[in-house]
């Protein structure tokens, strides 16, 4: 029986120093990570509720394709150069820099065609620009 009691006592292990170093080893490698977080930026696209306007006066259509063609008024450009369109509005409007403009833009267009179409009018002289909105889908 005494023999029995001495390899008890013999075999017990002191965990304290085990505890300490796994401790020492947590706080380590909290302080050691460095935590990243990722912003991501939603973007919806513009939706209206309102009836468009009927209005009397000159209306231009400025239309950008998937591909990032441009069409005025239903007529598709030669090319996607920032000054082919600027000559297109230039002799769709015929002068007149008080014309309403539309922008509509294919979803799947780039938004580098849209600035540029948006640059386009800008330098052209336009103040009145319009962006195409749609409504919102009843399943929304």
């Amino acid at each position: 029986m005494k023999f029995q009691r001495r390899i008890q006592e013999e075999l017990s292990i002191n965990l304290t120093p085990l505890i300490d170093v796994v401790f020492l080893l947590l706080i380590f490698f909290m302080v050691s990570t460095t935590f990243t977080r990722e912003t991501r930026l939603a973007v919806n696209l513009p939706e209206a509720d309102g009836e468009p306007a009927q209005d009397a006066e000159q209306v231009i259509e400025i239309s950008v394709s998937q591909s990032g063609s441009y069409a005025i008024d239903g007529r598709t450009l030669v090319n996607a150069e920032l000054s082919t369109l600027m000559q297109g509005l230039e002799e769709v409007s015929r002068g007149d820099r008080s014309a309403s403009l539309i922008l509509i833009a294919d979803a799947d267009a780039t938004h580098q065609s849209v600035v540029t179409a948006m640059d386009a009018i800008g330098q052209s002289g336009f103040s009145r620009l319009s962006i195409a909105t749609r409504k919102p889908n009843e399943e929304n």
